[in-house]
């Protein structure tokens, strides 16, 4: 029964994921936005939700009952450190892999041609604020600096927003879906329907993301993996699956600023909103596989801005070397789990 519901999960998830993408550039051009910040705000935050989810429900429900303090804080961490690092390993290998396996279909070939106007100020917001909140949990902090941490980070997501919604250079990739998936009528459907569908695939993906965590935490207890671990790992797998899909879809149709943008953005959000509420509210202290794991992210962000940073093509199989970075993880994680 628990590999129906998994196998049930990852199909929610994907058809999502279709769903999704095609409302939210829908979405995108009624709004007058462009493909950088349709890809970095609009869909990288709808679907970082799931994902921001798991730690939030964790840490402020533990404050609200009052009870499994210490086991809310590990998956909290786990969860709030996880998203980012997959992100920024296994998400950037799927793009490289979804490219070289589309290169045929591709004007561009196995080139990614993302708007490096976008890009760049991603990972440059994203390396400072995470690198801020990775130092934070090394060291012992006193209250008033943490909070004013926890402020620094939602001014600069803030600031970010604003940032990105007054630039007037916004690449254009193509048109936007002539119709709306779910909409039966011929006509153009109207606003209300497109935010509809956006807002139901995000539930949907949500749900989805939530069924696979507990299927797999299932199968993960039975065999006695750690909650710190299958937050830090297995949750965000799962819950980071819709940025994957939509960003492998987006660049089959030639949308790479769009399936760039979806995964910087998310790693900007993840990077601030979470991060503030572990920093408030969780002891916020990073033991051996979480600080491994916040030193892969930042590392394979600084790896790719210097990519972004030469200006040469950015051929897709330079991100394969960001796998190797989540598979050293793992293969640490379990010795580690083994060796107790």
């Amino acid at each position: 029964m628990t590999v129906i519901e998994l196998v049930l999960s990852l199909a929610a998830i994907l058809g999502a994921a279709i769903l999704f993408t095609n409302a939210i550039e829908i979405l995108g051009e009624r709004l007058n936005l462009g493909a950088g910040a349709v890809g970095s705000l609009l869909a990288a935050v709808g679907t970082a939700l799931p994902e921001t989810m798991i730690p939030v429900v964790a840490i402020l429900g533990a404050l609200i009952l009052g009870s499994g303090g210490a086991a809310a804080s590990e998956i909290g961490i786990g969860a709030i450190l996880g998203a980012p690092f997959l992100l920024a390993t296994l998400a950037f290998f799927i793009v490289g892999v979804a490219a070289m396996t589309y290169r045929g279909r591709r004007k561009t070939g196995s080139e990614i041609t993302a708007d490096r106007q976008t890009a760049i100020p991603d990972l440059g917001f994203f390396l400072v604020c995470f690198t801020l909140a990775a130092g934070a949990g090394l060291v012992s902090l006193p209250l008033f600096l943490k909070i004013l941490l926890a402020v620094f980070l939602l001014a600069a997501y803030v600031f970010y927003v604003v940032r990105t919604l007054k630039k007037d250079d916004e690449p254009e990739e193509g048109d936007a879906p002539s119709s709306l998936t779910l909409w039966p009528s011929s006509s153009q459907a109207p606003t209300w329907a497109v935010a509809a569908q956006v807002l139901g695939t995000i539930v949907v993906m949500g749900a989805g993301a939530h069924f696979f965590v507990s299927s797999v935490e299932h199968i993960s207890v039975a065999i006695g993996i750690p909650a710190g671990l299958i937050a830090l790992v297995l949750a965000p797998l799962a819950t980071e699956l819709p940025e994957k899909f939509n960003s492998v879809i987006w660049l089959r149709d030639n949308k790479d600023t769009l399936a760039i943008g979806n995964i910087t953005g998310a790693m900007v959000f993840q990077s601030t909103i979470p991060v503030s509420i572990g920093i408030l509210f969780t002891p916020w202290k990073l033991d051996f596989l979480t600080s491994l794991a916040s030193v892969f992210a930042i590392l394979s962000g600084i790896v790719f801005l210097g990519f972004l940073l030469r200006k040469a093509p950015l051929m897709a199989f330079v991100m394969l070397g960001a796998g190797s970075l989540y598979i050293v993880f793992v293969v640490t994680a379990v010795v580690s789990l083994i060796r107790g």
